[in-house]
């Protein structure tokens, strides 16, 4: 794959550790057991049971290494998780297969024939097992977004391994933290197919206030309709434009990306156009993102074609919102509703009732809803790309409205960031920053270059911190691009510009030419990936890691 030389060595192969280095002369050999995964020590022989095929060659001195991590840490970090004794099987296997999104089928990447795949679902303290088979044709890996794991687990290099093709893996471990996350790869775009599916960690503490739960993953659409994404990135490397259409060229269909199309920051049409095809948002500062897609979807289904989630007159629901787009922030609004936002990337904030919610990639939000009587779309609009996405809630008799309506309710009261703030119980402990951490995001639009601090990710500096270190990290966006910016294998606490504690999240947006402040407690010893969430600034090089000293 084209990614490869800039995630590992050249001339050499996925590094499963460099723990797993240590002591080794040359190449050598390392599998991909669970214990190897887990303590970083090659396992010789494999256990009977475990295929030769999972024993990856691995150079003893790679050009340009990863950081040592200390194993102990990260077994002291796992061991202060909490653990029921429970274990929760899922298998996986990535594959080439054929999706229905409702009237337009596709051929593309997706988790056992469904797009999303299906939902995995534990308790605070649960292990998760899952056994991956790679049915593709190239590396992959599942990432974790948002749980607080074991690094070796992570589903990212350096610390975790890429699985080859026509390998098995099993990813075992603990989960933390109560809340709505999700998985995907990360390896190369295949973050814009359909390998993705909902992870939901319940706490049996928690009080039960719904009587049921709407789980709604976001997507931005092209694979099998227009270009792929490697065709994209390569338009947009040789300064093209990144817009493409559907089969009967572009247009203003729901669902569909219209060339001239932007909205305001009611969410109204405007006639603000960038050169690619994409209008600009108020909400996000500038230029909404870089790709018009064909089509943007709720639950792996065109808006033409919805999902329908039945529920009763009167019943509260919970709503988990998750946006799983490549290049897509999406204003959300279910229609004759207020939604009480409760949720920010799984952790509790101090409830809020909003009309309309706005997620960058990556991002997850919960809302409570008590449920009119009817139907009722569940409208994702495109964020300054003049489309939408829709679900429906049904509660009684009743049609649903033509695809392109478009409620009210985008025009009201949109949250973002800077509305909430996290609960009392979630807050960081008070205290000075021991350390100061700068991310400053880069990038040339027409070449088509991402960098933080200055580097693309071949030829990053990552960050260090030290465990039990408080940390302020400041991103400063010097581009005229919005980023999603995400860290692995911890929450941090976005400071407001009064100094104020804001939302507990994992993925923020940080709006072109301003800086934004979050901090984090060094609670999760690893190498860490810190990254743009947009698909092709992150495999343009808009990339680093967080890096434990020992």
């Amino acid at each position: 794959m084209s990614d490869l030389p800039r995630r590992w060595p050249v001339g050499g192969q996925p590094i499963t550790s460099s723990r797993a280095l240590q002591g080794l002369g040359g190449w050598g050999r390392t599998c991909l057991t669970a214990d190897s995964a887990s303590t970083g020590a090659p396992s010789s022989p494999p256990p009977q049971d475990w295929a030769a095929s999972q024993c990856l060659p691995v150079p003893a001195n790679p050009i340009s290494g990863p950081h040592p991590v200390d194993a102990n840490a990260v077994a002291a970090a796992e061991a202060a998780r909490p653990h029921t004794g429970r274990t929760v099987d899922a298998a996986l296997t990535p594959q080439t297969t054929d999706i229905d999104l409702g009237g337009i089928h596709v051929r593309t990447l997706a988790y056992s024939n469904t797009v999303p795949g299906t939902t995995i679902r534990a308790n605070v303290g649960d292990e998760i097992a899952v056994a991956l088979t790679n049915g593709l044709d190239h590396e992959t890996s599942v990432h974790w977004h948002g749980i607080a794991l074991r690094n070796d687990m992570d589903g990212a290099g350096p610390a975790s391994p890429d699985i080859g093709p026509g390998q098995r893996f099993t990813y075992r471990f603990s989960v933390p933290h109560a809340g709505t996350y999700w998985a995907h790869p990360h390896v190369g775009l295949d973050t814009d197919y359909g390998l993705y599916l909902p992870v939901i960690v319940d706490d049996p503490n928690e009080p039960g206030k719904y009587g049921a739960e709407w789980i709604v993953v976001l997507d931005d659409w092209t694979d099998g309709i227009g270009p792929g994404p490697r065709q994209i990135l390569s338009n947009l490397q040789s300064g093209g434009m990144g817009s493409m259409g559907g089969p009967g060229g572009m247009g203003n269909m729901p669902g569909m990306g219209g060339m001239g199309g932007g909205s305001d920051q009611s969410g109204a049409p405007t006639s603000s156009s960038t050169s690619n095809g994409v209008g600009t948002s108020s909400l996000l500062g500038g230029d909404a993102g870089d790709i018009t897609y064909p089509y943007y979807l709720i639950n792996g289904r065109l808006p033409t074609a919805p999902t329908t989630f039945t529920a009763a007159p009167g019943q509260r629901l919970r709503i988990r919102i998750i946006n799983a787009g490549a290049d897509t922030a999406f204003r959300v609004a279910l229609a004759e509703h207020t939604m009480t936002v409760t949720h920010t990337d799984g952790y509790p904030i101090t409830p809020v009732a909003v009309d309309a919610l706005l997620l960058g990639m990556g991002e997850r939000y919960d809302v409570i809803v008590t449920a009119g009587d009817g139907v009722f779309p569940l409208v994702a609009a495109a964020e300054g790309k003049n489309a939408y996405a829709r679900a429906l809630l049904r509660t009684g008799a009743g049609s649903a409205p033509d695809p392109a309506f478009a409620p009210r309710e985008l025009d009201g009261r949109v949250g973002t960031v800077a509305t909430f703030v996290a609960a009392d119980t979630v807050l960081l402990p008070g205290g000075r920053p021991e350390v100061n951490l700068a991310a400053d995001l880069g990038g040339n639009m027409m070449s088509y270059d991402w960098t933080i601090n200055g580097r693309p990710y071949d030829q990053t500096q990552p960050l260090t911190i030290r465990h039990g270190q408080r940390a302020r990290l400041t991103f400063t966006n010097m581009t005229m691009m919005w980023h999603p910016m995400h860290l692995h294998g911890h929450t941090f606490q976005v400071v407001k510009p009064d100094g104020t504690p804001g939302p507990r999240k994992d993925t923020v947006i940080v709006p072109p030419m301003r800086s934004l402040a979050v901090d984090l407690v060094a609670d999760n010893s690893g190498d860490w990936m810190l990254h743009c969430h947009n698909a092709y600034h992150q495999e343009s090089g808009m990339m680093t890691r967080l890096d434990y000293d020992s």
